[in-house]
């Protein structure tokens, strides 16, 4: 169950990081800064999160398998959410109302706490036998 996270984990992680420096290096040829906070988050939460869960999921066995595919599958929603959320509070590229742009932005970032309470968890169910 873990390996099969940690590779799903670190293909996204890749995307992310991809993604991300695309962002970047797209400001920094437009010359604004307007989207640094979606790249941050993109790369931070994207790329760096998934990444460190992916190795994490790859070394350890644990214990409740199903803490594991709540702890990725909401991992994955939350770095989508939140930098979906961001896009559409800071850029505003559609015609929607601050709050609907407000509430998108909050819901990504609380599923990713939820996320990361959820891998403080895991940590402390490690198969201890095979770590």
């Amino acid at each position: 169950m873990e390996k099969q996270w940690a590779i799903r984990l670190i293909r996204l992680a890749a995307i992310f990081g991809l993604f991300g420096a695309y962002l970047g290096s797209h400001m920094a040829g437009a010359g604004s800064y307007a989207m640094k906070a979606v790249h941050v988050h993109i790369l931070l939460v994207g790329w760096l999160s998934m990444f460190a869960w992916g190795i994490f999921y790859k070394n350890y066995e644990v214990r409740i398998k199903k803490l594991v595919t709540a702890q990725a599958v909401t991992g994955i929603i939350g770095a989508f959410g939140l930098g979906i959320g961001m896009w559409l509070f800071y850029v505003k590229p559609f015609a929607i109302s601050e709050v609907v742009n407000l509430v998108f932005f909050i819901a990504g970032g609380t599923i990713l706490l939820v996320s990361f309470a959820l891998f403080l968890a895991v940590t402390f169910f490690i198969d201890k036998s095979k770590a």
